[in-house]
């Protein structure tokens, strides 16, 4: 158990955190996967699910959930396959 104050806080901090980030992962992961499959199947919506894809990661990487750079390589992929 924490014994300093900082330690308890950070204790109580946790559980929250934690639960935040498990819920914008998951979210993510679903967004990119509509992505991909609307990439591969050549859905005239792809462009668009792309788009809001690259502003999910944007704001997860924002927020610290995934490394910026994750994000960056992520939506470079998703637009080269646009293209």
């Amino acid at each position: 158990m924490a014994n300093h104050e900082s330690a308890r806080k950070r204790a109580r901090q946790n559980p929250v955190l934690q639960a935040r980030n498990r819920t914008v992962k998951s979210r993510l992961r679903t967004i990119l996967k509509e992505a991909r499959v609307a990439l591969d199947g050549a859905e005239g919506d792809a462009a668009e699910r792309v788009k809001r894809a690259e502003r999910e990661l944007r704001r997860a990487a924002s927020k610290g959930v995934i490394p910026a750079r994750r994000a960056s390589r992520l939506v470079s992929r998703l637009a080269r396959r646009v293209r």
